[in-house]
């Protein structure tokens, strides 16, 4: 079971990311604060940087994006339920979130794959279109 750790308790930011399961490995959350998508009461952090009990953090994980508080430092990392009071989402966050979920349901999924492999012309095409040539 998780338990909470006192109020002056601090964690490193990708270890608290792994144990409240934001990332399913903590190779996954490094690489995330590595590359910027994780930030700090609005700052880019490093890796080694501490979380605190109140600090405001901003995830993004792919397609998805959280605002969050920091409510508590797991010692371990513990079932999803355990994991979920460590932290309280911001109501505008979890509302962009259900708005994004609603139009890719409206969507209708992935875009259709190609019947066949881009030639070489074809895949110049598609990287000039890329670029904006």
């Amino acid at each position: 079971m998780t338990a909470p750790a006192p109020d002056d308790a601090r964690a490193r930011i990708d270890k608290w990311l792994w144990c409240v399961r934001f990332f399913r490995s903590r190779a996954q959350a490094s690489a995330a604060v590595d590359g910027g998508r994780v930030h700090l009461n609005g700052a880019r952090v490093k890796r080694s940087h501490a979380v605190r009990i109140g600090d405001r953090l901003d995830i993004t994980r792919e397609q998805e994006s959280w605002g969050v508080v920091v409510l508590a430092i797991p010692a371990v990392r513990g079932p999803a339920t355990a994991a979920a009071l460590c932290y309280e989402e911001s109501p505008e966050s979890s509302r962009r979130r259900e708005e994004r979920r609603s139009q890719r349901r409206l969507a209708g999924g992935p875009a259709p794959r190609p019947p066949a492999r881009p030639d070489k012309r074809a895949r110049r095409e598609l990287l000039r279109l890329q670029r904006g040539r």
